[in-house]
């Protein structure tokens, strides 16, 4: 698809500079289905909506709670099929929002697991400051 002149478009730089994710990362998406450039520019670069980048920031966020690109996938799926224009029947748009609640649950879980981690992380820092002051103390008396 060639850009419409009324539609911003970013480059996949841009994506990457506001993503945090390599070119390279971005290129693994596209080629897995999790994103697909929304145009292309006269001479073939990729280029992206709005939208592709708030996708990309789904998987981003994803990742460091441990889900996978399949999970993401799936995900997006959902969201993307709940925010169609089409119609769902009732049971079909509840299966979705079922889908959404338990990536919502397990996101939680998570989050609670990394703050335990964190906690910990810096009760041990705070441990090694500690130490280093006390041994700076006791090196101060001897001189």
């Amino acid at each position: 698809m060639i850009m419409d002149k009324d539609e911003k478009h970013i480059r996949i730089g841009e994506v990457a500079a506001r993503t945090g994710l390599s070119l390279r990362t971005i290129r693994h998406y596209e080629e897995t289905g999790l994103v697909v450039p929304s145009a292309r520019s006269q001479g073939g670069l990729r280029l992206f909506a709005e939208s592709d980048v708030r996708r990309l920031m789904v998987v981003c966020r994803m990742k460091p709670l441990g889900f996978t690109l399949d999970q993401a996938r799936d995900l997006l799926d959902a969201t993307d099929r709940l925010d169609a224009e089409g119609d769902l029947d009732a049971n079909e748009r509840d299966a979705l929002l079922d889908r959404v609640r338990r990536y919502e649950q397990s996101a939680a879980q998570q989050v609670d697991k990394l703050r335990v981690q964190l906690a910990r992380a810096e009760d041990f820092g705070a441990t090694l400051r500690a130490r280093l002051r006390q041994d700076a103390a006791s090196e101060a008396k001897n001189v």
